[in-house]
């Protein structure tokens, strides 16, 4: 995902020199020919995101169409303060991308666990949260948000799913890249392939399950989850995220506000938690839950309950 980020953000620059990429020390080598084809429209301001974000203020507020860049939670919680008074607030031309999203780089620890963001980011007011789950939901995210107004959050992930995509990608509109009538399985960002293989293996035990992309967690595809409700039993979201506030939650809220309830709802995800055993993504996966065998079954035990 994040060589298909900057190889089309690197195409959004050759025509805008209003775009302006700024890193916190980091992806030498994936910003090279970036730097190098464009040196005017790229700074390395340090291991200083809090700086890296009052800077992208200012120059949004001049007229800049500013993307800031690091990994985990640095782009995000250590400047929390900054992205809400300063880019939020000012409803600023800013898009704030966290490469490493969940148990990305999971072999460095909780600190490196982006298992909160997508809660936190989606409270702030008039920002626009992503986490694209394929290399082509990337590449159009970046477009899109790019040709977008005000703030917004791209999260990357190291991981990325496989489908054969029949929908065109819209900011704010879900991806239904599986038809089911038994279960809904709602995915954000790259373990949607957990949520295909898990699928793919219902089928064996005759059940059928739609699967979609939820890559706009805000503002989130209403109505997706009506119809979700109304054509399936019921709906399980899947995130490597806390299920606090994040796309559990947001599900979840919709479907209250309209007075809609499946047969029934779960949500899988860090369960108020931190992720303190280290280990890689596929590995993490597995130990909390969210790997296809671990949807599978929560599917089978939830459908044989009603």
């Amino acid at each position: 995902m994040r060589d298909t980020f900057i190889e089309e953000l690197t195409k959004i620059a050759r025509n805008d020199p209003n775009v302006l990429l700024l890193t916190g020390d980091l992806g030498f080598g994936v910003f090279e020919n970036f730097r190098k084809e464009y040196p005017k429209q790229f700074l390395n301001v340090g291991v200083a995101e809090q700086n890296m974000s009052m800077i992208a203020a200012g120059l949004a507020l001049k007229g800049k169409r500013v993307f800031t860049y690091s990994i985990g939670n640095f782009p995000t919680l250590r400047c929390l303060e900054q992205i809400r008074n300063d880019i939020c607030y000012h409803d600023l031309n800013v898009t704030i991308v966290s490469i490493g999203g969940g148990f990305s780089y999971g072999a460095l620890g909780m600190s490196h666990h982006a298992t909160e963001d997508l809660s936190i980011m989606r409270a702030l007011p008039n920002i626009t949260c992503v986490a694209p789950s394929s290399l082509e939901e990337t590449k159009d995210a970046t477009f899109q948000l790019y040709k977008k107004k005000g703030p917004s959050y791209l999260r990357l992930d190291k991981s990325n799913a496989s489908y054969d995509k029949s929908e065109n990608f819209i900011l704010g509109k879900a991806l239904k890249v599986r038809e089911g009538e038994d279960v809904t399985l709602i995915a954000a960002g790259g373990v949607l392939q957990e949520a295909l293989k898990a699928a793919e293996s219902l089928e064996g035990s005759s059940i059928t399950s739609r699967v979609l992309s939820m890559h706009t967690i805000k503002p989130i595809d209403e109505d997706a989850i009506i119809e979700a409700v109304k054509k399936t039993k019921g709906i399980i979201t899947i995130e490597e995220n806390n299920i606090l506030g994040g796309l559990g939650g947001a599900v979840s809220e919709v479907c209250m506000e309209r007075n809609l309830r499946p047969l029934f709802f779960k949500r899988l995800g860090m369960r108020d938690e931190y992720s303190s055993v280290v280990g890689d993504q596929d590995f993490l996966r597995n130990h909390y839950g969210l790997d296809h065998v671990s949807i599978a079954t929560h599917v089978r035990k939830l459908l044989s309950d009603i």
